[in-house]
């Protein structure tokens, strides 16, 4: 009887489609190979028509263990028919994941449906798949190996830091905030400011040490600003730069350089801070920090002109952090701090240094538009004593636009405010809580005396009040009146 033969005892019917698909896996497959496939699904002989096997059950089948029924032939098992060839895994170069069963359905359908596929080839695979079958993952049973996982700093960034397409300017903007980052220092270019109600003084930083890679990556902005403070003594008709108190070979926050100091009337300011906006002084990140009574009045100004944000500090903050600075690194070999030697004698009178390595405490006397008086016990540890102020007239422009009366008002201010504060110094020096005032200056003179008052008050913070009299100017000739009646009587 002509036929396909039937299948071996505990194995179960494998089905048609199946086998299709199957022979179609095979087609690639060594002659060995064909052979035993065809040995196991059964050829026809003698030219007659292969019977069709029955139908799979409705429940996927499984392969069991089972003994055979007579000889001594191996258990068949499902590994067993996949190494003899009768099951193949999928044709991808590597094992399924488990859980990914339906990824591997399309990849199986993609396959099997495209063009110069057999026909019932993809009808096969999806009855396969349909019915439960997808070939066992290797070593399932065994856990995933562990994975490693890069520290944080060698972690694949998403997007690199210096993109190809950045321009010079923008990878020196960024190569610049990197090396401020770890290096806690600031961005170029570095300036100090002290705006005061006559002159703005600046200090500018100019880096000596600047390697070929920075100057190759320099932004052409921050190259002009260093080549204009520096290759010039005078900017403008008012401006100047004090050749002579530049500090060398300076080392400062890490980087090497020359301090330059410039100054220029406060009344250009507007100039100043109209050349900030057309050097694109915003571009640069940089931190202008600025003091005096000026850093206030002109912030508005620096912000909507040239969009630059001024960082204000304290004014004696600043003035006693400088002064011990400037000292302690000397002026270019010799020392900061200088005394006159005889002083009262033009002939002998000589220039001598002084020593300050040891100053507290000290009186110091700024002497600017304003004088302020601080005492000084450290470095952290001060207090204003007291201050006067002088007349702003250095600028022609102010002293051409002004009246004689405003002119008058200044110097009467400025002498009231002279009076006022040696008064209060001698009364705290002798401990007296009283203070009188007296005198023909005073006579109709109510903007001096309302200054006193108000002086005496706010620097004694409410403990001392200046007193006066009706009869201010005649107090003397009183006297000299009592002092002839004395004399009479004794006579």
């Amino acid at each position: 009887m002509r036929g396909r033969r039937a299948p071996r005892p505990g194995s179960a019917e494998v089905p048609a489609a199946a086998r299709d698909a199957e022979t179609l896996r095979a087609g690639a497959a060594s002659p060995a190979r064909r052979a035993q496939l065809a040995e196991d699904v059964g050829t026809p002989t003698g030219g007659g028509e292969e019977r069709r096997g029955r139908q799979p059950p409705a429940a996927a089948p499984r392969l069991r263990e089972s003994k055979p029924q007579g000889g001594s032939e191996d258990r068949r098992t499902a590994d067993r028919d996949l190494q003899r060839g009768c099951l193949s895994r999928s044709p991808r170069t590597a094992p399924p994941v488990p859980g990914m069963g339906d990824r591997g359905a399309q990849h199986e359908r993609a396959a099997l449906q495209s063009p110069g596929a057999p026909e019932g080839a993809a009808a096969a695979v999806n009855g396969l798949l349909h019915n439960g079958f997808h070939p066992p993952a290797a070593c399932s049973r065994d856990p995933p190996p562990p994975r490693f996982q890069l520290p944080p700093e060698l972690q694949p960034q998403q997007q690199p830091l210096f993109a190809q397409h950045d321009s010079p300017a923008k990878k020196c903007r960024l190569r610049r905030r990197m090396d401020s980052g770890r290096k806690n220092r600031p961005p170029f270019p570095w300036f100090g400011m002290d705006i005061g109600g006559t002159l703005v003084k600046l200090v500018y930083f100019e880096p000596k040490d600047i390697t070929a890679e920075e100057e190759q990556e320099e932004v052409e902005n921050l190259k002009s600003i260093r080549k204009y403070l520096t290759s010039n003594t005078a900017y403008g008709k008012t401006g100047i730069r004090d050749v002579h108190l530049e500090l060398k070979n300076l080392t400062m926050c890490g980087r090497k350089g020359n301090l330059h100091f410039i100054r220029f009337p406060t009344c250009a300011m507007h100039m100043f801070i109209q050349m900030g906006s057309e050097k694109n002084f915003s571009s640069l990140h940089t931190t202008l920090c600025a003091t005096g009574g000026g850093a206030f009045k002109f912030e508005e100004d620096f912000r909507m002109i040239a969009d630059l944000q001024l960082h204000k500090l304290d004014e004696l903050d600043c003035l006693i952090q400088g002064l011990l600075y400037v000292d302690s690194v000397g002026f270019n070999g010799k020392p900061e701090c200088y005394y006159f030697e005889n002083p009262t004698n033009p002939e002998l009178c000589q220039k001598k240094p002084y020593c300050l390595d040891n100053p507290y405490p000290m009186l110091l006397v700024n002497m600017g538009s304003g004088v302020s008086i601080l005492a000084v016990y450290s470095k952290d540890n001060y207090k204003r004593v007291t201050g006067t102020s002088f007349g702003n007239m250095m600028s022609k422009e102010k002293r051409e636009s002004i009246s004689k009366e405003d002119l008058a008002r200044a110097t009467l201010v400025t002498i009231t405010n002279n009076i006022g504060s040696i008064a209060r110094m001698c009364a705290l020096n002798e401990n007296i809580d009283r203070v009188v005032f007296v005198g023909n200056f005073l006579r109709i003179n109510m903007v001096s005396m309302k200054l006193l008052a108000y002086a005496m008050d706010f620097w004694s913070k409410g403990q001392l009040k200046a007193l006066f009299l009706e009869h201010e100017g005649y107090f003397g000739a009183v006297g000299a009146l009592l002092e002839l009646f004395k004399m009479t009587d004794t006579q």
